[in-house]
């Protein structure tokens, strides 16, 4: 979460993000379950593992960057998953470059503000049965099979490697199997690919095609921070199951400040999946749907305000 935004949220008793989401949250909300990126942490404003204490009073939110890697280091307000929750989302990847922004105290402290906003997670861990345990999410009849993954941490060390779900074919292909024994449609949230490019990297594509040979019904990715173009094809599995693969490489950004100086940093995607279980008890996605939004900015009296526009 952008230094920006954060303040643009600040009120006399804390801090109110929900009218940033109020154009777009009527949107999320008509949808039985919303599935988004978590790409900052509740870790308190503080780099905790290395003793480093970011400042507190009025620069407590102020952006950093890491004193070893140079990486800018995330962290907001819990008054955020609460904001997120009212606006419609029920799950969150939390797998992603800044998921160790605030060490692994900071990672812990993170699942713990979502879990008392009910809000669900997957891809960082407090456990080693945790990190183990598929996670499947029944939503009217269907059960969906979720799992998480990023390309890395920022050079950030992982203090138990289980912590952090990483872009490990075989772990990722075990995870996978061990899903489809239990859901009924199978979802990867990858945080992958490379910043600023329009299309889908030759690793993405290869590692999409292998995850769909595999039974995943659909991936969700996030990384390189523009869209890129979302594609579905009818594609039989090494199981022999003909369904319907949707390869979304990169739904860009859907809360942040213009990066790079780059308009389309700006933009991102609410995409809906009609999912359909028939009467011979066969899952599969029935219709796409792709809402296109925008981050504005204006200044109000002197004030930054920041609002998610859906097209």
């Amino acid at each position: 979460m952008k230094s920006e935004i954060i303040g643009s949220a600040k009120q006399p008793d804390g801090y109110r993000f929900e009218p940033i989401f109020e154009q777009v949250a009527p949107y999320i909300q008509e949808h039985d379950f919303a599935i988004g990126n978590l790409e900052t942490t509740f870790s308190d404003a503080t780099w905790h593992d290395d003793g480093i204490l970011k400042p507190k009073g009025s620069n407590r939110w102020k952006e950093q960057r890491h004193p070893v890697t140079r990486y800018p280091i995330f962290s907001c307000p819990d008054e955020l998953a609460p904001a997120l929750k009212r606006s419609g989302f029920d799950f969150f990847s939390t797998a992603n470059n800044h998921c160790m922004d605030g060490g692994g105290k900071g990672l812990v402290r993170t699942l713990d503000v979502l879990d008392r906003y009910e809000l669900k997670h997957t891809g960082t861990y407090r456990s080693r049965r945790d990190a183990h345990t598929s996670m499947i999410i029944p939503v009217k009849g269907i059960k969906l099979g979720i799992a998480a993954y990023t390309l890395g941490t920022n050079s950030i060390p992982v203090p138990k490697a289980w912590q952090v779900n990483r872009l490990n074919p075989s772990r990722m292909l075990a995870d996978v199997k061990a899903l489809r024994e239990q859901a009924d449609l199978v979802i990867a949230c990858l945080h992958f690919g490379q910043e600023y490019r329009t299309t889908p990297t030759a690793r993405q594509r290869r590692l999409m095609q292998l995850l769909f040979q595999h039974g995943v019904n659909v991936v969700l990715g996030a990384h390189p921070h523009v869209l890129h173009p979302v594609i579905s094809k009818k594609m039989k599995d090494r199981y022999g199951r003909t369904r319907l693969r949707v390869a979304a490489s990169s739904l860009g950004n859907f809360l942040t400040t213009r990066l790079k100086k780059n308009p389309k940093t700006l933009q991102g995607m609410i995409l809906s999946l009609t999912i359909e279980k028939n009467k011979h008890g066969i899952t599969d996605i029935t219709k796409i749907d792709q809402r296109l939004t925008t981050v504005q900015r204006v200044e109000d009296q002197g004030r930054t305000v920041f609002s998610i526009i859906p097209d």
